[in-house]
């Protein structure tokens, strides 16, 4: 995973002098940026006071410790400078020698418009710029050198979503036999059996998927519980959305809609819609990257929203269109396709890879939505899993 060292320094380097920065400056304390952690190697590190490391455009590395966490900094190469304090009089000292006169990133956002970036608190901020730096946003940064996947990550990733793609499938199956035998299996035990399927596959994940019958996947966000039991029968939609991983890889995360029997007209209307949303999505990041031209998440988001909006559902998308997926999170430090919870207008720079998910959620009445997940290429775009949802799956 990209992090810093000092085969990647020249190449970060280059980046900072291209931004027109004089260095980007890490932050952490007591694991408030999981970025810089995560950037530094140290994100096991046992690290209670304020660290700082400044990558400058030129030049070797600073880093400001405390006295008393030398531990952590066992593999910091021997080149690289480090300073050691143990006052706030010396810390203060430290930081307006390293930043007093320099323009600096951060993992800040102006008006906080993508809350997953900004991570430096006001006061730090405050305490930065009153040394004498400049400071703006990292975010093209995390993108290019945290939020990128190496081949190994985009291979394993590839081998994940096929797995979803058949347990998914075999999911949707099973429902709809036990509910034409007359024996409706429940949506937990379904959410188990999926479970069940990601073990054998050699998958993990941070949560079961979410299994979703009628009016329950008007709840994006819906989880099956076993003290709430509802039986998967015949006559409703089902949504099934399932996430997992091989280990230290990017997640694969789909959501797939079914129509135990026959669907309804307004149901299928209605997945027609959401299919087409995604479709105008990705077409559209496609067209952009293949043409070598500048794409942000806001604009994709942009697209798939105005297939919805025109069909008159508008009100009822009521979420981004897709979140950034690194190798280190399923919702990642990437770029978002998102122009309504959040501004994000970062790039969708060949390396990382996101979601594709749009929705529609009526409370108390129908909700479906479709996701696939897409990978930049330096001219193409991959949109895992291989074969997409294209039709309603009649279990």
């Amino acid at each position: 995973m990209p992090r810093l060292t000092p085969e990647s320094l020249p190449e970060i380097q280059q980046a900072i002098g291209e931004a027109g920065l004089d260095g980007w400056l890490l932050y952490d304390f007591r694991a408030s940026n999981p970025i810089a952690r995560e950037f530094l190697g140290m994100a096991d590190a046992h690290l209670s006071r304020r660290i700082f490391v400044l990558i400058p455009r030129s030049g070797v590395p600073l880093a400001i410790t405390h006295n008393i966490e030398q531990g952590a900094w066992r593999d910091w190469p021997v080149a690289w400078r480090r300073e050691r304090y143990s006052s706030w009089r010396e810390l203060e000292g430290y930081l307006q020698a390293m930043v007093g006169g320099k323009r600096l990133a951060m993992e800040y956002s102006p008006g906080d418009a993508v809350p997953y970036l900004d991570r430096i608190p006001a006061g730090m901020l405050e305490l930065i710029r009153e040394a004498g730096a400049t400071v703006s946003t990292s975010g093209e940064l995390v993108s290019r050198f945290y939020a990128t996947w190496t081949p190994d990550n985009l291979a394993a990733h590839i081998r994940s979503a096929e797995h979803l793609h058949r347990i998914v499938h075999e999911a949707f199956a099973h429902a709809g036999a036990m509910a034409r035998a007359g024996t409706p299996i429940a949506e937990h035990a379904l959410q188990a059996r999926i479970m069940a399927a990601f073990d054998r596959a050699g998958m993990v994940t941070y949560s079961p998927p979410n299994v979703s019958l009628g009016a329950h996947a008007a709840d994006p966000h819906y989880e099956p519980s076993a003290d709430a039991t509802t039986l998967i029968v015949a006559d409703n939609l089902l949504l099934i959305d399932l996430w997992a991983r091989e280990p230290g890889h990017p997640y694969a995360d789909q959501t797939w809609m079914g129509s135990i029997g026959a669907p309804s007209e307004r149901g299928l209307a209605m997945w027609n819609v959401v299919r087409d949303s995604r479709d105008a999505a990705i077409a559209f990041v496609s067209d952009k990257v293949a043409a070598g031209e500048v794409v942000r998440g806001a604009d994709v988001d942009d697209a798939a929203r105005s297939v919805i909006d025109r069909a008159g559902f508008g009100q009822y998308f009521t979420h981004r269109t897709g979140h950034s997926m690194d190798a280190r999170e399923i919702h990642g430090s990437g770029p978002n396709l998102d122009n309504l919870e959040t501004r994000d207008e970062r790039l969708l720079i060949p390396g990382v890879g996101f979601s594709i998910e749009p929705g529609i959620y009526i409370p108390g009445e129908i909700g479906l939505r479709t996701e696939v997940n897409a990978y930049v290429d330096e001219s193409s775009v991959l949109i895992t899993p291989g074969e997409i949802q294209r039709d309603l799956i009649i279990a």
